[in-house]
């Protein structure tokens, strides 16, 4: 799709590119899992009208984590069953609950305090709790989500309130959440996270579903294999067999669409100072946040210059007035010249979603291939 790709990029100084067929086939392999009953895809990793249509033809629900994110989906699918969306919110105000309960999608509580504030709004609702299992996993610490120093969840030490306070305004738990981080590629987390809730659920006679979230990772950097499925399956099966009376979902965002995005832009000006080289590009942190926020990789190519020998080290940076604004730091690249395009590889997921204005320079645009 090389001759494609440059012709976006001669239409669009820089532009996200989205393979729907990509995000139809890790949607299958989700679906083909034995272990797992539901799937609901994180919604705030790309919410393109056009992504969001594939994902919900292949029979993965939604999970959302504001208003608008469920307004979003409801304006795409206003006959959708409410109950294939799933509304996690963090810190938000009394306002989006009551939304939620209105609205009639499952309800997660990530602290005591709506059950102790807002009791009797949540009265004769079913609800899940995300729990704070206590261990974190992922590539950054600000993508692992739970431990003491993470924001999300209830600690194990505050169920017996919880349990409490649900008797007292007639509060129904079903089901029980946990998300440990973002980008784990350890097949067996998801058994820990199942094996963790199971311990908890059976104090909470009407448990029924065990969320075990999100955080399927997708290879990042050359010669890191991919998330073994068969084996996440494989470590689940026990488990589904000794307690068959839960169902197990899953909610992951970024392993459904990192892959199918890349981000092209084009080279605008080269420089050298001492032994270090810069190649500057037409966009930047504020169309992909993800290098400056969380550190993180994304392979980077020459694709005007594919086949040339790679001879220079390089860092690439954006026109954002910020020494943070780095794409990517030591890539070896062939020699680029201003009009190159370069292709920025997995920006699915947490690109465009997570672009800005600032600087006042219009972010990347987006092409659905």
């Amino acid at each position: 799709k090389r001759d494609r790709l440059l012709q976006i990029a001669a239409d669009e100084s820089s532009a996200y590119v989205y393979d729907l067929d990509t995000v139809r086939a890790a949607c299958a392999r989700l679906r083909d899992l034995e272990c797992v009953d539901r799937v609901y895809y994180a919604i705030k990793a790309n919410s393109h009208p056009d992504v969001l249509r594939a994902v919900d033809a292949a029979g993965v629900n939604f999970e959302c984590v504001s208003p608008g994110e469920i307004d979003h989906v409801l304006a795409l699918f206003p006959d959708i069953d409410r109950r294939r969306i799933l509304f996690t919110p963090n810190f938000a105000p009394r306002k989006e609950y009551e939304y939620a309960v209105e609205q009639g999608v499952w309800l997660t509580l990530d602290n005591l305090h709506p059950l102790r504030e807002w009791g009797e709004m949540l009265s004769g609702q079913n609800i899940f709790l995300r729990l704070d299992t206590g261990q974190g996993r992922g590539h950054h610490e600000h993508v692992r989500t739970a431990g003491v120093h993470s924001k999300f969840g209830i600690p194990l030490f505050e169920l017996d309130e919880v349990r409490e306070l649900a008797t007292r305004h007639n509060v129904r738990v079903v089901g029980l959440h946990a998300h440990t981080g973002s980008g784990i590629l350890q097949a067996d987390n998801w058994q820990d996270v199942a094996a963790a809730l199971i311990d908890v659920a059976g104090t909470f006679p009407d448990v029924r579903m065990l969320d075990l979230g999100g955080g399927l990772g997708v290879p990042e950097k050359p010669g890191q294999d991919a998330l073994d499925m068969g084996g996440l399956d494989a470590s689940m099966r026990e488990l589904r067999q000794a307690y068959p009376q839960y169902e197990f979902w899953l909610e992951p965002g970024r392993y459904i669409v990192a892959e199918a995005g890349v981000l092209l832009t084009s080279v605008t000006q080269t420089k050298g100072k001492g032994d270090v080289r810069y190649v500057g590009v037409s966009t930047g942190m504020n169309s992909l946040i993800r290098p400056a926020l969380y550190g993180a990789f994304h392979e980077i190519s020459n694709l005007s210059r594919l086949g040339q020998a790679a001879e220079q080290v390089v860092n690439v940076v954006g026109p954002i007035c910020e020494t943070g604004d780095k794409l990517g730091t030591d890539r070896l690249l062939p020699a680029c010249r201003e009009g190159d395009v370069l292709l920025i590889a997995n920006a699915g997921a947490y690109g465009y979603v997570m672009s800005s204005r600032y600087n006042l320079r219009e972010p990347a645009a987006e092409v659905v291939i």
